[in-house]
This record gives C-alpha cells, structure tokens and sequence, in this order.
C-alpha cells in the first residue's frame, strides 16, 4: 500500500461522516447557554452555528439552510417571536423556542408563529438532547412520508394540494400556507370524514404532547380556513366535529 492509498482510506470516511452531519443555529446573546449548547449539539455530531441577536439570526437561518434553529425569544435588535415569524414567511426549518418559566404568553405566541417545539429555561442536558433527537426523528419522518406521498394530487371541488410541491392551488390561485398549516392540511384532507381531536392533531402535527396548548390548534384552523375557505361562517372544507375536533369534508 502506498501513501496515495493511505490518503483515499481516510478521507473517504471523514467526508461521508462529514456530510450526514446536522447543522443547527443557535441565535441567544447568552454566551453562557451558547457555550453549554454548543458542546451537547457537538457530542450529537452536529455542526453549530451562532448568532447573538435576532437581525442576525433570521439572516443566518435564510442564508445557511440549517437543520434545526434554536431560537431564544428575548433578544436584541429583533425578539424571537418576530424572527419566528419572519422566518415562516420563507422556510420550514424547523424552531425550537428557548423561554423563560415567566414567558407563557411567549411560548403561545411561539407556536402559534410557527415553532415546532419549546424547552423552558432552566432546563437538564438530558431534556434538551431528548429533545434535540426528537425534532430531527420528527423531520426524518415527515421526509419519509413525503417521499411515499410523492407525486400525489389531493383534488376537492375547486381545491388542489399537490404534496410533492408543497402547492395549494384554491379557486385557481395559489395560497401560501405556514409548514403547520400544510400539514394540518394535507393530513386532515388525506382522511376525509375523519376526526381529530385538538390533542390528537398537536401530537400528529407538532409531534409532541403539548399539554394545556391546543388551542394552538384552533388558531392554526383558522388561519388555514382563512386561506382555503370562501366563506369561514360555512367551512366547506375543514369541518368542526362538535365534542370532538375538526375533519375534512368527506362529501
């Protein structure tokens, strides 16, 4: 074997592990909880990127694609709720909000505006690593089941959700949906006649059992009616199931 060789045996596996790696945004001016992230986030294997204040980490989340953004929601320059917010306007990345045990309000807003998950500040390593998994489990899974419904058309009357594409077409315009808003969308038209509870839909969209949240749903409902609906007073599409939760129309 000569050194040429020597050079391929190595370098191959490091840049395959190199490529599967995560990449995760930390946006929080604590340099305390950044240094203590940082060093958990780098024993998954993941590659770890900062930014200090909000302007800086909305710009970071839209320009490096990262895999997951950890967002803290007191902030300088822009407040995590407004980069949440901003940032569902042009990605699906998905947002793990950073709040304090005082920030209930915070926390709603948070999902509502889009967040995929919260963890409350003071929080144990084996919470947030148990949590870090989850959300990468989570995205693992929604891929999959994209890559089984790819090339599927859901047609109703004179709404089309094209899942491939991440395409709503309503009375032949194009409407954009927040990533929950699709998902809610896509599972509750794919199932017609069924209904979901607003815990069932929490756990189904979100992935995670947020006890004392689901009127998250029933906000997310409202803005999707909004959108698909002519008229929100007589839903034609997303049903309200009295007693239960919502379904979409099987007639």
């Amino acid at each position: 074997m000569n050194c040429y060789d020597s050079v391929i045996l190595f370098t191959f596996p490091l840049y395959r592990i190199r490529i599967n790696m995560k990449k995760v945004l930390i946006v929080e001016d604590d340099l305390e909880i950044i240094d203590l992230l940082e060093i958990h986030l780098t024993d998954l294997s993941c590659e770890v990127l900062k930014a200090f204040d909000g302007k800086t980490g909305l710009e970071k989340a839209l320009s490096e694609n990262p895999d997951l953004v950890i967002l803290d929601i007191s902030l300088p320059e822009m407040d995590g709720i407004e980069v949440c917010r901003q940032l569902r306007t042009k990605s699906a990345v998905p947002i793990m909000m950073l709040t304090a045990k005082s920030e209930e309000i915070d926390r709603v807003l948070g999902l509502e505006m889009g967040a995929d998950d919260y963890i409350t500040k003071p929080f144990s390593v084996r919470e947030f690593i148990a949590r870090v998994k989850a959300v990468f489990r989570r995205t693992k899974m929604t891929a999959e089941r994209s890559e089984v419904q790819q090339g599927t058309i859901l047609e109703y009357e004179s709404l089309t959700v094209d899942i491939e594409k991440r395409k709503v077409i309503v009375r032949g315009q194009k409407v954009e949906l927040s990533p929950k808003e699709f998902e809610l969308l896509v599972l509750m038209a794919s199932h017609p006649g069924k209904s979901y509870s607003r815990a069932d839909l929490l756990k189904l969209v979100w992935g995670y059992d947020f006890d004392g949240y689901e009127h998250t749903v029933n906000s997310h409902i409202n803005r999707l009616r909004a959108k698909i609906e002519a008229d929100m007073n007589k839903p034609q599409y997303i049903m309200t199931t009295w007693g239960v939760g919502y379904k979409f129309n099987e007639e």
